[in-house]
């Protein structure tokens, strides 16, 4: 397990972006407690079914604000009341803001640094998402709007989501897949590759890849043909066209430095109208989900064995690993910074393959 302090990211152990903290179906209303960037916090949901995420301990005297069981506040289901929370030592209760707005037994005086801290979080997608900045800002990233997850009508199948827990990896080392061209054989199966690049726009890095299959590819449909991109540093996407167009997600976010919590979720369009019944057309996007996630399986296996790689030995064929670790850098360090990294890495790097119109 290496920090960051080792990788030489930049000024910052965390990242700034917008990451998964939960699958949205594993919380319910009650506070539950996190653990992300090196913190604990608490998520709890609002009357109005809101989601939010508070510092989890309490500024007065530091009692932790969701980890209870026997205080009365508790006992009495005093804990959230409407969209805020009490803590279950003195009652102190906060509101959305973050900000005290009742203290039982001091209904004159409330001190105005009684302020407990605040996280943005958004619910999209069946997914928890929080924004963590570690020089505090507002968000200067777009959060993906999943569209797919609310195509229902269109044939789109919602995806569930896979944990696949913890792993002792650095992120920097699961954003290195965006270049490595190298493991597609051995890893994943690709065969005949025809076209291998990466885009960096700002932001965004893309990978176009095409390529046959041992398994996932036959006569009719020699090609399989994936788009993938990261929009920040946490949040992978794919575009994958076949017989069944499907969508992956591929999120991770830092627990503590050195460690990270990887998810995994595939949503597959599955017409109504072609003669599938509704249980037929979810139990085959499931089999395609389970597909998807013993595909990214073989990566993680590599990356719960491995020991840091602070500078890979890189040949030309592999990949742009360098224009990779360059552009992630942007969000370690401060954002007025950014903009020098992207300058550095913006373009196209074609690794295999000269034409992807050709190739395709």
């Amino acid at each position: 397990m290496a920090g960051t302090a080792d990788y030489k990211l930049g000024s910052f152990t965390y990242p700034r972006g917008w990451f998964m903290i939960a699958d949205a179906a594993t919380l319910d209303a009650g506070p539950t407690t996190l653990h992300f960037f090196g913190k604990d916090m608490v998520f709890y949901r609002g009357e109005s079914g809101k989601p939010h995420l508070v510092h989890a301990y309490c500024p007065h005297m530091g009692a932790h604000i969701g980890h209870n069981s026997t205080s009365y506040v508790v006992r009495d289901g005093d804990r959230v009341q409407g969209e805020s929370i009490r803590c279950p030592f003195h009652g102190w209760r906060f509101g959305p803001d973050g900000q005290c707005d009742d203290i039982p037994y001091s209904p004159n005086f409330i001190p105005k640094a009684a302020c407990l801290k605040t996280y943005r979080v958004i619910e999209r997608a069946g997914i928890i998402w929080m924004w963590h900045d570690p020089e505090g800002g507002a968000p200067d990233q777009e959060l993906p709007p999943f569209a797919q997850w609310d195509q229902e009508a269109d044939g789109w199948v919602r995806w569930l989501v896979d944990d696949f827990g913890t792993l002792p990896i650095h992120p920097i080392e699961i954003v290195d897949n965006m270049a490595d061209f190298g493991h597609m054989s051995p890893i994943h199966g690709s065969v005949d590759c025809r076209y291998f690049d990466n885009l960096f726009e700002d932001d965004r890095l893309v990978q176009r890849f095409d390529a046959g299959h041992r398994t996932l590819t036959d006569g009719a449909s020699g090609v399989l043909s994936l788009d993938t991109w990261y929009q920040g540093p946490g949040i992978l996407q794919a575009a994958m066209q076949g017989a069944y167009p499907s969508h992956m997600l591929i999120a991770h976010t830092p627990v503590a430095d050195g460690v990270v919590r990887l998810w995994h979720a595939l949503m597959v369009k599955v017409p109504r109208d072609g003669g599938t019944d509704e249980a037929g057309r979810i139990a085959l996007a499931r089999a395609y989900q389970q597909a998807s996630r013993d595909a990214l399986g073989q990566d993680v296996e590599i990356w719960a064995n491995k020991e840091p790689s602070f500078n890979p030995m890189q040949i030309p064929a592999d990949g742009p690993y360098g224009k990779v670790r360059i552009w992630y850098r942007q969000f370690y360090n401060p954002r007025e910074e950014a903009e020098a990294f992207r300058r550095r890495v913006r373009g196209q790097v074609v690794t295999f393959g000269e034409d992807r119109a050709s190739a395709a």
